[in-house]
């Protein structure tokens, strides 16, 4: 899954810059999406195919919280370009002739710098909270990969504060793009609902598609993640929760480039561009 992961979202972001009919607003927020898969799913795999593999199990402290840092700003990341894809779908289905004066190049960098900067300035404390902490349970982590709390409850203190911080940043992060992507697609289905030709409603739902598949793909196993982590974890066996935790940060970078090379026929078909004009060249060579 790394793998194709990797593949994946590499060649989905060359086939974006190459092709100039994807120089669009919807496939530069893709592109962005597509780089934060690839560093969310870098920031643990290596070191759990480590741990599989060649039973490699220490890490240094500092080097814990680093990963910490990484793997809670990507996902937020991860979570605020999805919300960005929503308004880019609400903008392009509810106001179409401004589409591309609205979404210029310029408010897309600041959307995407302004959606990297709030992830690292909710987690950075995340950091500062769990190196405060006295460690004299020992030092072992029951996880793959260094998350907030399961880092924080090997500690002898209090972690109360760091439970209420963890809660709150999820709400703000995950709450208010949800907030944000319900809120879009109900205007977006007003808007196709309003609609008298069929023809013109499949079309509108047919460009949402794949963003409601990624949606769903990240948000499911995070909300189970969050959730059995923090209130149900002692009735769900721990390999179990290890396993949705690991997939939780595998399954979007992995299934994106697929539901969208599946779903999105400008993409098909930039891709079979793509192999035909290989094929012609490697002809003209023999």
């Amino acid at each position: 899954m790394y793998s194709i992961a990797l593949t994946g979202n590499f060649g989905l972001m060359y086939l974006i810059y190459s092709e100039e009919a994807l120089h669009r607003p919807m496939y530069i927020f893709l592109a962005l999406l597509s780089f934060t898969d690839v560093l969310m799913c870098s920031s643990t795999l290596p070191n759990t195919l480590c741990i599989l593999w060649f039973n490699l199990k220490e890490i240094d402290f500092k080097a814990c919280l680093a990963q910490m840092f990484f793997v809670h700003t990507f996902t937020g990341m991860e979570s605020g370009v999805l919300m960005l894809m929503a308004l880019d779908r609400y903008v392009a289905i509810c106001y179409p002739l401004r589409y591309a004066t609205i979404l210029t190049n310029v408010v897309i960098a600041k959307a995407g710098m302004l959606t990297f900067l709030r992830g690292v300035i909710l987690v950075i404390p995340f950091t500062f909270l769990t190196k405060r902490l006295p460690y004299c349970r020992g030092n072992v982590i029951p996880h793959t990969y260094c998350d907030h709390m399961s880092v924080a409850k090997i500690s002898c203190g209090n972690v109360q504060i760091n439970a209420i911080y963890g809660l709150m940043v999820a709400l703000l992060i995950g709450g208010f793009d949800i907030l944000c992507i319900t809120v879009s697609y109900t205007m977006i289905l007003r808007a196709v609902v309003s609609l008298s030709s069929a023809d013109a409603r499949q079309k509108a739902f047919s460009t949402c598609t794949a963003h409601i598949c990624a949606i769903i793909i990240t948000y499911v196993p995070a909300f189970f993640t969050f959730f059995t982590h923090r209130f149900r974890r002692h009735t769900i066996p721990p390999p179990v929760h290890i396993i949705m935790a690991n997939l939780y940060l595998l399954m979007p970078p992995s299934m994106n480039p697929i539901v969208y090379g599946v779903k999105t026929k400008q993409i098909r078909d930039s891709v079979i561009r793509f192999l035909f004009k290989g094929k012609e060249n490697s002809s003209h060579k023999i």
